[in-house]
């Protein structure tokens, strides 16, 4: 008979009831899954598996600029250092990082096969190569190291890991987090990056912000697959209390499709973005069959014309259904509108706690204050060391004589190390610095760089000195690295959020696709076929902004405006509005862009925008195919309704003019329209309504400047190139043009700061395609002219530079001169500050009247 075990050092056995030791054991297991495995950390909103796969990657050196390494090779070292799991899982969460539909900001870039939002699997480890992002690299990884963050032994104390990575950005906000624990989950959404950075600054200045201002910075989530948020009341309610249900809606539009070869068209809803996390190919399934169980009629085609510019789905309608009825039955019976369930739960301090965002926002601050003062204390030790270092070099070259005698008689090192200590007065560190010195170190040119390499070491600790002890300098240096990283990684919000004035808080639908007159958290959507129309105000700021506010709206801010002084000296940054019309929410908004081509946005569709709203960025309002960094955007103009006063003028970078009817924006479609034939490397640089009689000033970089009617400029097909407007040197370019209505001046501003102003009169008329001439004398042989406006007397202009700093003139500070004249210094700038660009705010249309109370 075997032996019985002596477990116990005491030879006795413990009884311990069933249900004692199963608590216990469950607790302890539901601990570490909570802690250990399902849920992020408040401080960088990382998973343990994410932290491991990205230390890992820094460890192997997969910096941006380093090449791709096959995936197999990072999840392989995750498991062996770090990770004792499956590969599977490892590699799944790698994916996850990668996929940009997946994450906000992803932290990691792959090559190969990553998936899609069809569900598609990736590619095996073993296809697919990666390496670290530029935002996962610099703000994760970039402060690493023990001296800023703690490292403890992985599974088996053979390697050293970090308990968190050193985020220079709250990652958990920025790209969201879900992940199902024992008993409590998290689902954290994405959201923007400048929106979030402005709220951490608002933080740091005014710890005592009210929820609205904080709310009004961070107005709501922003998923990377884009789409729109119905009602805020879900937002606002997870904000404030760590849960909420917030209604996410996919972007429709609604085109007259071609059917076959023939003209015959046919009226077809068009899905071009998807609610976070719905499958496209699922949706595509599930509205099949809807339609086959004939639970939705009026459907005739469904087809998928998704490609690498973006998502297209096309469902094709039968002549006798209204599209908005088919629209109502996708968004109540399919995953087009869902809900997305907040729940704001991360690890604080070792617990699982359920947050709210300003908790979450304050978590990531004072972690990042932890670490920057941990950082600067590392910086300070490493200077101070280093000083006291070169004092000693510094010694011994002050006494060479003696030092080289020391050397020389000593019969080793050790005596010659006593002996520089004691006559000299050195540590025993400077003395082993002086002893290794080669004596190259001892020329005078050596001497004079150690001199400058002390005084630097000094105001480096001084400047280190001030940001430890003096909290406010911490945190200009902590709002300083934030709006950096901002300029760096920011962009454009890519998920709407409807807002309006309604009593009741409902949400305004912001597509024609997706109208409605009120929209509920359960989505029962009243129909009604009959759209209102309303008076509305657009406004275009320069940073490439629309908002759309209803006239009262309007006429209260700019009472507000009018009353603010501070308004009257714009700062640094702000916004303004270039070009404001009065409309209504039934008119089109034309909107061109760089490539030669025009699309449609009706003014319904703009967002309507609360007081303080900064708007939504014109280029999100366009097909996904269209989208891209603001400046693709030339002009836009809200379409009249008549078609026959006026005509289109556009203007290219090499030259070319062309003047289109306004008949030919007549059929305007979701897919743009061409309007002009470009050479290669040529653009669109302006677009502007005119009328015949109206006078034209083109303007060169060089300061020529060519005069001519609109009406020298004959009407043209969509498919010409446009005739020569005017000649361009090769040492010049065409920096813009001035339309001149009822003013009879025009004003120019050269990058250096000077400005002239004319008669219009006072040019030769010309015709087209002439050479111009010089009327701007330049101090500097190196400035150029910046821009050109035509004014009328007391207007005000808006002039930005290079460094992002603002300036407003008065037209009438600035003298009217002849073509010799040189121009007047209006405006200071640095060494390196140049002005980019000149605005005149513009004002279309007649004054609103005021609604009656």
């Amino acid at each position: 008979m075997a032996k019985q075990l002596n477990i116990l050092p005491t030879g006795q056995v413990i009884t311990t009831a069933l249900h004692t030791e199963m608590q216990q054991s469950y607790l302890e297991y539901a601990m570490s899954v909570i802690v250990g495995r399902a849920l992020p950390d408040v401080r960088d909103g990382l998973k343990p598996v994410h932290r491991r796969i990205l230390y890992a990657m820094h460890e192997l050196g997969l910096t941006p600029d380093r090449p791709y390494r096959k995936c197999a090779r990072v999840v392989g070292d995750v498991l062996g250092k770090y990770h004792p799991h499956g590969d599977q899982s490892v590699y799944d969460a790698l994916v996850r990082l990668v996929q940009d539909f997946s994450s906000r900001y992803p932290l990691l870039a792959g090559h190969g096969n990553f998936g899609s939002v069809d569900n598609d699997p990736p590619a095996a480890m073993r296809y697919t190569e990666t390496r670290l992002a530029a935002i996962g690299n610099e703000g994760l990884l970039s402060e690493i190291g023990e001296a800023t963050v703690d490292f403890v032994g992985n599974f088996d104390n053979s390697q050293q890991e970090p308990t968190v990575l050193p985020a220079q950005l709250p990652f958990l906000i920025l790209n969201g987090s879900s992940g199902i624990a024992v008993g409590m989950a998290t689902n954290i959404p994405p959201h923007n990056l400048n929106e979030v950075v402005d709220g951490l600054v608002a933080l740091i200045d005014r710890p005592m912000l009210s929820d609205d201002d904080l709310l009004a910075l961070i107005p709501g989530p922003d998923f990377p697959t884009g789409g729109e948020i119905i009602e805020s009341s879900g937002v606002r309610e997870a904000y404030l209390t760590g849960r909420g249900s917030i209604p996410v809606r996919g972007i429709t539009n609604i085109e007259e499709v071609n059917v076959g070869r023939g003209k015959h068209r046919r009226t077809a809803i068009i899905i071009t973005e998807l609610p976070y996390q719905v499958n496209k190919a699922s949706l595509i399934e599930k509205i099949a069959d809807l339609v086959n169980q004939g639970k939705i009629e009026g459907i005739g085609d469904l087809r998928d014309e998704s490609d690498r510019d973006g998502i297209r789905v096309v469902i094709e309608l039968r002549r006798d259904v209204h599209p908005h009825k088919i629209l109502s039955d996708l968004y109540r019976q399919t995953a087009l509108q869902s809900n997305f369930g907040a729940i704001l739960l991360a690890i604080e301090n070792g617990q699982p706690k359920q947050m709210t965002l300003r908790e979450l926002l304050q978590g990531f601050l004072d972690f990042r204050e932890v670490t920057l003062t941990r950082q600067y204390r590392h910086e300070f030790e490493q200077a101070e060391h280093q000083l006291h270092l070169v004092e000693g070099r510094l010694m011994a070259l002050s006494n060479l004589d003696e030092v080289i005698g020391i050397l020389r008689h000593a019969p080793d090192g050790g005596t010659a190390k006593l002996q520089l200590q004691e006559q000299l007065d050195l540590s025993d560190r400077q003395a082993d610095a002086i002893l290794s010195m080669p004596l190259r170190r001892l020329t005078a040119l050596e001497h004079q760089s150690l001199q400058t390499e002390r005084d630097e070491l000094a105001a480096k600790m001084q400047e280190l000195n001030k940001l430890l002890n003096d909290r406010r300098e911490l945190l200009k240096a902590l709002k300083k690295d934030l709006r950096s990283l901002k300029k760096q990684h920011g962009d454009h919000r890519r998920t709407r959020i409807l807002s309006g004035d309604t009593p009741t808080g409902e949400a305004q639908p912001s597509t024609s696709a997706a109208r409605s007159d009120a929209v509920s958290s359960s989505f029962a959507l009243p129909f009604e076929f009959e759209e209102e129309v309303q008076e509305a105000v657009v406004e275009i700021t320069q940073r490439g902004y629309v908002r759309r506010m209803t006239p009262k709206s309007y006429e209260r801010q700019s009472r507000n405006r009018n009353d603010d002084t501070t308004t009257n000296g714009l700062e640094d940054g702000d916004d303004f509005a270039t070009h404001t019309q009065f409309t209504t929410t039934g008119e089109m908004l034309v909107v061109f862009t760089r490539n030669g081509k025009a699309y449609p946005v009706k003014v319904q569709d703009i967002p309507q925008a609360t007081g303080k709203s900064k708007g939504t960025p014109l280029v999100t309002l366009l097909p996904a195919a269209a989208q891209g960094d603001p400046d693709t955007i030339a002009g836009g103009f809200i379409l009249p309704e008549t078609l026959d006063d006026q005509s289109v003028l556009l203007l290219t970078g090499q030259g070319r003019i062309k003047r289109l009817a306004l008949s030919e924006f007549s059929d305007l479609t979701g897919r743009g329209l061409t309007i002009l034939k470009l050479k290669d490397e040529d653009q669109l640089l302006c677009v502007s309504l005119v009328e015949l009689g109206e006078q034209v000033i083109l303007a060169t970089s060089s300061g020529r400047v060519l005069r001519f009617k609109v009406d020298d400029v004959a009407i043209a097909s969509r498919s010409a190139q446009g005739a020569m407007g005017m000649r361009v040197g090769k040492k010049e370019a065409i920096i813009g043009w001035a339309i001149a209505t009822q003013a009879d001046t025009f004003l120019m501003v050269s990058q250096q700061g000077y400005a002239k102003q004319m008669k219009i009169g006072s040019l030769r008329a010309a015709t087209p395609g002439e050479l111009g001439t010089q009327v701007f004398q330049f101090t500097n042989k190196t400035d150029i002219l910046a821009g050109v406006v035509a004014v009328l007397p007391e207007a005000l202009i808006f002039l930005l530079t290079n460094e992002n700093h603002l300036a407003r003139i008065d037209v009438d500070a600035v003298e009217i001169g002849r073509k010799d004249d040189k121009g007047d210094r209006i405006v200071k700038l640095g060494k390196t500050e140049r002005l980019t660009s000149l605005s005149l705010p513009i004002l279309f249309g007649g004054a609103a009247e005021e609604p009656d109370e």
